[in-house]
């Protein structure tokens, strides 16, 4: 139970606008939620979101206690490309989230990868046990699992260090003049739509570092295949340099790319294609890659 006895700085605040100021890192939704649900009381009464406070107004919230979550191991069918002792790589399919998150707590890689092993490495925690890194829900390929402590490791640190090699296809609207190029702009959240990233010109925003090299594969009609290298590894970094040079990714409708090509209903066409790291044990060099899949492919040739 947590209790406030309101002073007069906080006269005439909103109930929900004054808890959200508090300081206990509850969002505004979760609060609503509390208020609705009349686990927040002004003076031993339930009260509403809009109500205004008065000078010596107590407000009371009563938190439920954190729900115990397990993770949940699921017979999903996995594309194993490689694996041994430490690691597995697997070949992730478009439309499987890589783990557990609010509205996605079943049906992901964690859930298929505890079903498939018995040891994960613990690092990640519980909702994300063995994940180095992730991919979209929409992008298929390859992704690094570590077995073993010593792997997650060792990999997280070549991946924050930008020694792993990571190979991209995407189909992209327009077409590219340039047979290879780079983009050079920093990335952070949308400042209005905080779903979102976007390329931060203001210094005064959050935004890190982002660079993206491009080739082009092959060129269509309206669309252009491009093979893309990243040399850093920002939220939705492909997705948001192409769609800034003003060729957004076919099916990704979040930045601008169209979901209907044809009479086919497209999601977003990003295949991680090839992975290159040095074994965490054996320090070896190692390479792998997988082709694009089917849908990716039957667009192509329909585009042509």
């Amino acid at each position: 139970m947590i209790e406030y006895i309101i002073k007069k700085e906080s006269d005439k605040f909103r109930l929900d606008n004054f808890l959200v100021k508090q300081g206990q890192k509850f969002s505004r939704s979760y609060i609503q939620k509390l208020i609705d649900g009349d686990k927040v009381l002004v003076n031993g009464r339930p009260a509403k979101n809009s109500y205004r406070l008065k000078p010596d107004d107590k407000v009371t919230v009563d938190v439920p206690p954190p729900k115990k979550f397990e993770m949940i191991a699921e017979n999903i069918p996995l594309e194993i490309v490689y694996e041994d002792d430490d690691l597995l790589i697997v070949n992730k399919p478009r439309g499987m989230v890589s783990h557990p998150a609010v509205g996605n707590f079943t049906g992901t890689l964690v859930n298929a990868l505890l079903h498939y092993v018995k040891k994960l490495s613990g690092i990640g925690g519980v909702m994300r046990p063995g994940i180095v890194h992730r991919l979209d829900k929409d992008t298929s390929g390859l992704l690094l699992v570590a077995k073993s402590d010593l792997a997650h490791r060792s990999l997280s640190k070549q991946l924050k260090d930008r020694a792993v090699k990571k190979i991209y296809i995407t189909l992209v609207h327009g077409v590219i003049k340039q047979n290879e190029g780079f983009v050079q702009a920093k990335i952070g959240r949308h400042p209005v739509d905080r779903k979102k990233m976007a390329v931060i010109k203001n210094p005064d925003l959050k935004s890190r570092d982002a660079l993206t090299f491009f080739k082009v594969l092959k060129r269509f009609g309206e669309y252009t295949l491009v093979e893309v290298k990243l040399k850093t590894g920002r939220t939705h970094q492909i997705r948001v340099h192409m769609s800034h040079l003003g060729h957004p990714l076919v099916g990704d409708k979040t930045y601008g790319g169209k979901t209907e090509i044809g009479d086919r209903t497209v999601k977003t066409m990003l295949h991680a294609q090839t992975i290159g790291f040095v074994h965490p044990r054996t320090n070896e060099y190692m390479e792998f890659s997988v082709p694009m899949p089917d849908d990716m492919k039957e667009l192509i040739q329909n585009i042509t």
